[in-house]
């Protein structure tokens, strides 16, 4: 594949061989971006878990100290109460068989997130083939079933992140957009890592986060010194 002359301009600002400090790294990250609108960046870390072995399966979700940038439209499954309360929270969204209909019958994604109480499951489940290789099935780990609607709308429109391990065992996230300052990225990066920290499966033996990287959309990826984190 042929790198675009800015890719190629951008990466020559960046040393492979070299793992920047967290504050270097997203300062690049800024420098090195390629793409006329405002770019999201996004950060990867490689660890040492086995995602065959089901307690180092890693997934949950985290609200952003800064949030991510980006407004996410939101669907909620509920009916009654939960419905209501749904509605005065702000979703984008509401409703119950008919919306489920609508994307099973109409192939309907005007949506970016689905919240689901845990009474209608059973009836998502019916389009969970269609949802859950667009990564939009709703599960309890990731706050995402729930009986609070109102708290996980709130957590989202405030900059909530879903993480979890790919089959290599690597967990990608974003952690805002190019137009952030840099202090504002380094307080999510700082914010993912400790919370990837805090999920290290008791399992895991030796160094738990192998490498870490960032980039942004389109742009070359900059290893980060996993000891510029207070660790």
């Amino acid at each position: 594949m042929k790198k675009s002359k800015k890719f190629v301009e951008a990466s020559s600002k960046v040393d492979k061989k070299i793992s920047y400090s967290k504050e270097d790294a997203i300062k690049l990250v800024k420098e090195t971006s390629i793409t006329k609108f405002d770019g999201t960046v996004e950060v990867a870390f490689k660890l040492n878990v086995d995602p065959k072995k089901a307690d180092q399966q890693l997934r949950g979700s985290l609200v952003l100290p800064n949030g991510t940038g980006k407004s996410k439209k939101i669907l909620v499954i509920a009916k009654g109460e939960n419905a209501e309360a749904a509605r005065k929270a702000g979703a984008d969204y509401v409703g119950d068989v008919d919306m489920i209909n609508k994307i099973e019958k109409e192939n309907w994604f005007d949506f970016d997130v689905i919240v689901a109480t845990p009474d209608m499951m059973p009836v998502l489940a019916k389009v969970g083939k269609i949802l859950g290789p667009k990564g939009l099935m709703p599960n309890p780990k990731t706050g995402t079933v729930t009986m609070n609607v109102a708290a996980a709308i709130e957590d989202i429109k405030k900059g909530m992140v879903e993480y979890k391990t790919d089959s290599y065992g690597n967990i990608h996230t974003i952690i805002g957009k190019v137009s952030f300052d840099e202090k504002k990225l380094v307080e999510n990066l700082v914010y993912v890592f400790n919370a990837i920290m805090k999920v290290k499966p008791q399992s895991v033996k030796g160094a738990y986060i192998q490498n870490i990287s960032v980039a942004s959309t389109m742009g070359p990826g900059i290893k980060v010194d996993k000891n510029s984190f207070d660790i």
